[in-house]
């Protein structure tokens, strides 16, 4: 693998590697790294709209700004690196080609010139930036798939094929409903704007990252905290409910009806909370060594519950703006974005430590600042709280404060990744 030449990756105990590898660690830091500047980025975007989110006002230029570096300048390149750094030993084959991700890499910045082209009212940044995404995103939709299809039958995997599928297949989704919304902001289809952009905002959300999460964190949470596995299954029910209780919940927003909407986001709840459940499984096996990237699941968890509760309410029609913000804040912020960053530290020290060259290795520990990420994870957590309080309290002052302290977690973020980075072999 390029610029590996010296390293190879960790050998199982019985002679050759029989599952596929990650890929090599300086393509993972380079997606990492992208994300790592999005986030803070996006952070810094959130203290410039706090007050326009707490004034209710979701659609001005800075909220659009922060939301969209979020959704595309940290996202898709945090949830490839670890697809990429992950799925090859989960599904057991290696991906196609590294040189390929290589070249989706710059394609993928396009999600940039959409933030920004958003944010300015640009519609030529805008669509310049869409069609780089469209082109990076076929580069590495096609790459996992590929990893899913040669994915051996009969055996058991770690990750679930169909979760990995389904939340491509929604990532897409989201893709292209966001190029269709954005040069209508008047009722089309018979749907209000806001009514596409809550569609949009689920696919994303729930299709594309909550699944991908569910599918991979199943397996993925306890062997990082070396806590014990989860109980095996013959069907990926939780994903299957999740996907089917999404499209519920879509139905009934693009319909206007309301018990078929409460209907969905109940399936969608249980589906998650078996995921919850297992977390809270995985803590109490290691409660005496909680990591970040478990912190971050369970901060999340609790993030999740309060936005179930705020969905709940606006789909009833009661709480008005102030209350859908918060919820797209506990979704996006506190949900996605907080359970995938929290996880890039640890998942690029492992890298360190699966490329070591030849000879006696470190103890992988050694890698992870552990009590700069748990500070950070502390720091997230109170940010995201925080903030989504001045929104439903209408206070600019506290949603500033928040915001504050997610740039401050999300220096926190970056020094470590950078410390992690620093203790790499030569």
């Amino acid at each position: 693998m390029s610029g590996q030449s010296t390293s190879r990756p960790l050998a199982l105990a019985g002679g050759g590697r029989a599952v596929g590898g990650p890929v090599s660690r300086r393509l993972l830091a380079a997606y990492f790294a992208t994300a790592l500047g999005g986030w803070l980025a996006a952070t810094i975007a959130a203290v410039a709209a706090a007050g326009d989110l707490a004034a209710g006002n979701p659609l001005a230029a800075g909220p659009v700004l922060a939301v969209h570096l979020v959704a595309l300048g940290v996202l898709p390149f945090a949830v490839a690196g670890a697809c990429f750094h992950l799925l090859p030993v989960m599904l057991r084959n290696d991906l196609p080609s590294q040189r390929a991700l290589w070249v989706a890499l710059p394609l993928l910045w396009g999600s940039f010139l959409i933030a920004a082209g958003l944010g300015r009212e640009s519609g030529p940044l805008v669509w310049i930036g869409a069609a780089a995404l469209a082109c990076g995103l076929a580069i590495v939709l096609a790459e996992i798939l590929t990893l899913v299809g040669r994915a051996p039958g009969g055996r058991m995997l770690i990750a679930s094929r169909t979760g990995v599928a389904l939340s491509c297949a929604h990532a897409v989704v989201a893709l292209c409903l966001g190029a269709l919304i954005y040069d209508y902001d008047r009722p089309f289809g018979g749907l209000a704007y806001g009514r596409w952009l809550l569609i949009h905002l689920h696919v994303a959300l729930l299709g594309w990252i909550a699944l991908l999460i569910v599918a991979v964190g199943r397996s993925l949470g306890p062997m990082l905290a070396q806590a014990p596995t989860a109980p095996q299954r013959s069907r990926p029910y939780e994903e299957l409910a999740l996907a089917g209780g999404l499209w519920l919940l879509l139905a009934g927003i693009g319909t206007r009806d309301r018990p078929l909407t409460l209907a969905g986001g109940a399936v969608v709840v249980l589906a998650l909370a078996r995921f919850v459940t297992l977390t809270l499984r995985t803590a109490r096996a290691r409660r005496s060594s909680i990591e970040a990237p478990l912190a971050h699941l369970l901060a999340g968890g609790v993030f999740l519950a309060q936005a179930a509760v705020l969905g709940f309410v606006a789909a009833a029609g009661a709480g008005g703006t102030r209350v859908v913000i918060a919820y797209v804040v506990f979704l996006l912020g506190g949900w996605a974005a907080g359970v995938v960053v929290g996880h890039l530290g640890k998942l690029l020290s492992l890298s360190l430590w699966v490329w070591w060259p030849p000879g006696p290795r470190p103890k992988q520990a050694v890698l992870y600042p552990r009590g700069l990420t748990l500070l950070e994870a502390a720091a997230f957590a109170a940010g995201i709280e925080t903030l989504a309080i001045g929104v439903l309290a209408g206070s600019a002052v506290a949603a500033r404060a928040g915001a504050a302290a997610l740039v401050v977690s999300a220096v926190l973020t970056v020094a470590g990744a950078a410390l992690t980075w620093s203790r790499r072999s030569t």
